[in-house]
């Protein structure tokens, strides 16, 4: 494999079984190994400290015989006098990984990872989810005389891990895919990959303009001259903002901080190269816990199977319940705070250096400012208001210097909450939230501002005329003309069809993105999509987005010929699903309930049937608001260490768990330390780096760093053959993922069809096309039966947190607010026209070109006149072949050699008259052979 090759990697690691056993009552060995069982590490935990947490490793690797040579060793050296028999090693559990470590008031617990289940496959990377977990109390006695303990310990058993909770052993799920396979740049002086000219003449954002990624030669000069690039695996340093475990790793000092510098050196050991650390045990025993929702679905294009996957990952800042986290914090923390990336690939192919990924980025989150909700009063809708006024926007400011450190610029805010009402209740959130962009904007150039689209989602559904599925297409293509997508190569563009050559020139210049010399596109910033609880309206946009670019990842992979997807085809169905299903996952996590409002409602699809579910829905979730959620928010806080526990102050006596949510109203954090500028609510380090992400451009720096690796052979750690196909175990084919997860074929397909395409429109009886019904320039009129459209359910208003109603009297003005947008909206209109215009019901016909490639046409006259000829022709063959069907010969065997075996042999019967004839024949030959002789 090339170097070039080498930079996608990733640094697995190996331990993945782990088997804990038990001598005597002292001490605690936990054996690691990998899959294959061939390498094992060793940890030891000592029992004897009752509230201290004692942990030794070693650091060694053993093969079979050395670690079974150890235990024995173990087992022998701790027998019991009084009987030989009895030995000092006990095996007490298996499991797949470590967890974490917890206190209470008293001893430490070990939380460990005993069922797992594969969920997803990118590449040679498994994705798991949690089944189960079990609690191994370490101290050898157990105090059961303080009360408070055993309320600590049922308290945190109401964590349910094994609900959303995933892990990996090689794939950093707190990253995305464009940070994980992107290059690395090793840093061999101190200082950030962009280097700038400090002249005092310049600006940062003119130095930005001039000096810093604007051009490839640029940065391609900017990295030989001073980095080097990275040609072996490397592990970095996750994302500790969706680490859910983070708290339960601190026992053993493994804090954000833990590596040192590089310049410090390296130690050396087997062709692996791992950075000085201040902690004890090794990494491979760490595993990362994210929590959300991961799911993954076949999308078969006549055998070749396009893996669709969609990985949702919940903020740990600031996380919480529906009406107990509202807002933000001052450390710019937003609640439910979820970044979802939909990633498409040729699963054909397995490695992330050959292989073609793309992927989507677009996250959720609450309105950034200081504002809740009294939920004392048991009403419906409790009334919004805003507690702190923040004049200068610190928090706003904070929340998105995050983002433009995290994912660049340009940083694209969809605001779905309602603009105008008679009497403000969401206005007033819609009105905080457009100010502070006009003040956050003032003090950026216009190429980096944030672009703020507000769109009334709700009241543009209740329109007669209007479709919300159509506006957010075209909002949804603005943004990808900003943002673009990721893409691992150059764009597969199908040029078999020249009349898509127009069109696929004009894709170019409309996709967004920042384009490497090496072909590779970034996708630079992100689109945030809110509405007041980041539910039922966000989903639904979500879904919306997520459709558009989903096209344009088909199309960058050269699956369709154009970036265009048809509501009713299998694909859309089968990404509508998994968007539901992504969607009821996140409001069981947030709201206690699944969505009230589905996509199908603002399609205007659903049925009245789903009018009753919507109610149980909300009661559902009123229910769970208002008697569940504040033990809810209490075992949160307590596994995330937001609350320590300490003799003399009990979490269920807490009246706010405000101060702990916020540093600088406790105290933790000076005021002064913590504020900037008002008119520079930006850093330094974001603003070089722009419009990439400074995250990403710093991924190679001594601070993102844990290890690394310059082996060229394929073993274990850079090689995931063997964690992919499992050679060495027995697979029964039912139980692989690939067979199990959701097919477009299997399970989207129509059983009678002669169309096997997944892209192709498939009108079902008692269902109508999406753009049939709700466009305002079509003329057909809708179905008299309102059960067959839907409609009657989306305009009801009965449901206490419906979305849908809306207290405007004025439905004819738009609901749009743009800022920054209308400017370059007219340059993409055509594109959008060419996609959101509604299809009318001509248009709806089958073409044998989605299916075989290419138009069947009416053949010529010349060629109906020799096909005729031949089929004359076998008419005449056919009439032949009858004359002679009665006239055949019948061929019997006279002979008796097949009865023969190697045993006997049947002499054949000759008759006389033929014995006769054979003698007469014998004598002549004999008798002219002597004649002949004398002759001679």
């Amino acid at each position: 494999m090339n170097n070039g090759s080498k930079q996608f990697l990733r640094f697995a690691r190996f331990v993945s079984d782990i088997h804990i056993f038990l001598v005597e009552i002292n001490r605690l060995f936990i054996i690691g190994s990998n899959n294959t069982q061939t390498r094992f590490r060793v940890l030891k935990i000592d029992r004897t400290e009752a509230k201290e947490l004692n942990v030794i490793d070693d650091k060694l690797e053993y093969n079979q015989l050395e670690i079974r040579e150890l235990l024995v060793m173990v087992d022998v050296g701790n027998r019991s006098s009084k009987s030989s028999n009895h030995y000092g090693l006990n095996r007490t559990i298996s499991a797949f990984g470590i967890v974490g470590f917890v206190r209470f008031l008293e001893g430490y617990y070990l939380i460990l990872i005993t069922k797992r289940r594969r969920v997803a496959q990118l590449g040679h990377h498994s994705i798991y989810k949690i089944e189960d977990t079990h609690m191994v109390y370490i101290p050898s006695e157990v105090d059961k005389s303080n009360h408070e303990e055993l309320k600590y310990y049922k308290l945190f058993q109401n964590v349910d891990l094994s609900s959303n909770f995933y892990f990996s052993y090689s794939y950093d799920l707190s990253h995305t895919l464009q940070y994980n396979i992107g290059q690395t740049y090793l840093h061999n002086h101190s200082g950030t990959n962009c280097e700038h000219d400090l002249s005092e003449t310049h600006t940062l954002w003119e130095r930005n303009n001039s000096d810093c990624c604007d051009g490839s030669a640029t940065e391609e000069s900017s990295n030989d001259r001073k980095y080097e690039l990275h040609s072996g695996g490397v592990r970095t340093k996750p994302n500790y903002k969706f680490v859910w475990n983070e708290y339960l790793l601190q026992s053993l000092d493994l804090h954000p901080d833990w590596i040192l510098h590089i310049c410090h050196g390296f130690v050396a050991q087997n062709n692996i190269c791992y950075l000085l650390q201040s902690l004890d045990l090794h990494p491979d025993w760490i595993l990362h816990i994210c929590h959300g929702f991961v799911a993954q679905n076949n999308i078969c294009v006549f055998g070749r199977p396009i893996h669709l996957t969609l990985i949702a990952k919940r903020s740990k800042k600031f996380a919480g319940t529906r009406f107990l986290k509202r807002g933000g914090n001052c450390e710019g923390d937003v609640a439910n705070d979820v970044i979802t990336e939909q990633i498409v690939h040729d699963a054909s192919v397995s490695s992330f250096s050959d292989g073609f990924y793309t992927s989507f980025v677009q996250m959720r989150g609450s309105v950034p400012s200081y504002w809740s909700q009294d939920i004392s009063k048991m009403v419906p809708k409790p009334a919004i208001q805003l507690d702190i006024m923040d004049p200068y926007y610190a928090m706003a400011g904070r929340h998105f210097n995050q983002l433009l450190y995290t994912y660049g610029s340009p940083i694209i805010i969809l605001n779905l909450v309602k603009r105008r009402e008679q009497k403000p209740h969401e206005s007033v959130l819609s009105n905080e939230f457009m100010n502070a962009v006009n003040y956050l904007n003032q003090f950026l150039p216009p190429k980096h501002q944030i672009d703020y689209i507000g769109f009334d989602m709700a009241r543009i559904n209740k329109l007669k005329d209007a479709n919300v599925m159509t506006r957010l297409a075209e909002i949804a293509y603005y943004t990808l003309k900003q943002t673009g997508i990721f893409q691992s190569k150059g764009t597969c563009l199908n040029q078999q069809q020249p009349d898509c050559e127009a069109f696929i020139q004009r894709d170019r210049r409309t996709l967004g993105g920042y384009r490497l010399p090496c072909g590779r596109t970034l996708q630079t910033g992100i689109v945030r999509v809110n509405c007041v609880d980041c539910l039922d309206r966000t989903n639904t946009a979500q879904f919306a987005l997520g459709k558009v670019a989903l096209a344009f990842q088909l199309y960058s992979l050269g699956i369709l010929p154009k970036p265009d997807l048809e509501f009713e085809s299998d694909t859309v169905r089968m990404l509508e699903e998994l968007y539901e299903d992504h969607g009821d996952t996140l409001a069981l996590q947030y709201g206690g309930s699944q969505l009230v409002h589905r996509i199908k409602t603002y399609r205007k699809i659903a049925l009245l049937s789903s009018h009753s579910r919507d109610i149980m829905q909300t009661l559902s979730r009123y229910y769970s608001n208002a008697f569940s959620d504040a033990e809810k928010q209490n075992v949160m806080n307590l596994f995330l260490g937001v609350f320590k526990p300490a003799k003399g102050a009990s979490i269920w006596d807490l009246y706010t768990d405000f101060y702990l949510h916020n540093s600088l109203a406790a105290g933790r954090q000076l005021a002064g330390s913590h504020t900037k500028q008002y008119t520079k609510w930006w850093s330094d380090e974001v603003v070089k780096c722009l419009p990439r992400s400074a995250l990403e451009i710093n991924k190679g720096s001594p601070d993102s760093l844990i290890c690394l690796t310059r082996d060229k052979t394929n073993n274990e750690r850079t090689d995931g053959y063997y964690e992919q196909y499992r050679p060495y175990e027995l697979t029964v084919f039912t139980d692989t993922l690939s067979f199990n997860i959701p097919n477009s074929c299997k399970d989207f397909m129509p059983n009678f069809t002669a169309d096997y395409s997944p892209f192709s429109v498939r009108l079902r009886v008692g269902k109508r096309r999406e753009s049939l019904m709700g466009s305002s320039g079509s003329k057909l009129p809708p179905p008299p039966n309102p059960s067959l459209s839907g409609r009657a359910s989306t305009s009801s208003t009965s449901s206490s947190a419906s979305e849908l109603e809306s207290d405007s009297d004025d439905e004819d003005e738009t609901a749009y607010d743009f800022v920054n947008f209308n400017a370059n909206h007219s340059d993409n209109e055509d594109l959008t026209q060419s996609h959101c215009s509604p299809t009318k019901a001509v248009d709806i016909r089958w073409e044998s070109s989605h299916t075989y490639g290419h138009i069947v046409k009416k053949p010529f006259h010349k060629d109906i006149d020799l096909y005729k000829k031949y089929v004359n022709i076998g008419h005449k063959a056919g009439e032949a072949k009858e004359l002679f069907t009665n006239k055949t010969n019948k061929l019997c065997v006279n002979s008796s050699e097949y009865s023969d075996t190697s045993f006997s042999v049947k002499p054949p019967v000759v008759s006389k008259t033929r014995e006769t004839g054979v003698t007469t024949l014998s004598n002549n030959s004999l008798k002219f052979g002597i004649n002949s002789n004398e002759d001679l």
